[in-house]
């Protein structure tokens, strides 16, 4: 049985679509500002403190890299474990699983 609140669920997702996210993007990078947006888009409203938590979270996973060039904006590009979880190849507890194709 499961007894995951609707914000385990919710984290979970929106972690998995801020990988889907980076892996749609050219060169597979992108900011925390462009990465906030396209969950606004897709109707998943978040703080941007929620995103900068996932993307520290999905850092400390191995699942992608940070930098911040500029204060407050970070940088993150996707690893190849992220791409393997968004290609459902590897399950990460935290991060919801891709449905099949």
């Amino acid at each position: 049985m499961n007894n995951k609140t609707f914000a385990d669920r919710l984290r979970e997702d929106r972690r998995l679509v801020l990988l889907r996210l980076l892996s749609e993007t050219n060169g597979y990078r992108t900011n925390s500002s462009i990465l906030h947006s396209g969950l606004y888009g897709l109707g998943i409203v978040s703080s941007r403190d929620d995103v900068n938590t996932d993307l520290h979270w999905l850092c400390e996973q191995g699942l992608l890299r940070l930098s911040e060039h500029v204060p407050g904006v970070l940088v993150a590009d996707l690893a190849a474990r992220g791409f393997d979880v968004v290609n459902g190849a590897t399950v990460v507890p935290g991060v919801s699983r891709p449905s099949p194709k």
